[in-house]
């Protein structure tokens, strides 16, 4: 499955919570309630995962967690916020570059229609084969 379809159907299941929860609630009911929804339909979806600083041969533990990772490839950053900021947009790209990752969504529950609080992100960093 491609990163297209796999966002087309991540989104699906977030406007699925979100119809059905509204927003105003807590951003782990929201995390909670999205992955049992992704896992219904038949994806991976891991919680809270931990997310290393990689620095000079050591793995680093600096409390970076990963909201929700789909099927080993797409991060979630899930939020409650009135407003997205670039602060916000910024930590999903740092999560995406130590993550190793190419895609990831920004998802802010706390708006009227879901469709005006997701931001697709895509990180164009590589690593170097030498």
């Amino acid at each position: 499955m491609g990163s297209d379809e796999l966002t087309a159907i991540i989104i699906g299941a977030a406007m699925k919570v979100h119809s059905a929860l509204g927003p105003g609630v807590l951003e782990r009911a929201y995390e909670l309630c999205l992955v049992h929804e992704l896992r219904k339909q038949g994806l991976k979806a891991e919680a809270q995962l931990e997310l290393p600083i990689e620095y000079d041969g050591l793995k680093i533990d600096a409390g970076y967690r990963i909201d929700v990772l789909v099927e080993g490839s797409v991060i979630l950053e899930l939020k409650t916020v009135q407003t997205l900021l670039p602060i916000h947009e910024a930590q999903l790209l740092s999560y995406l570059r130590l993550g190793h990752k190419q895609v990831g969504l920004l998802i802010n529950f706390h708006v009227e229609h879901l469709r005006d609080g997701i931001k697709r992100m895509v990180n164009d960093y590589r690593e170097s084969a030498g």
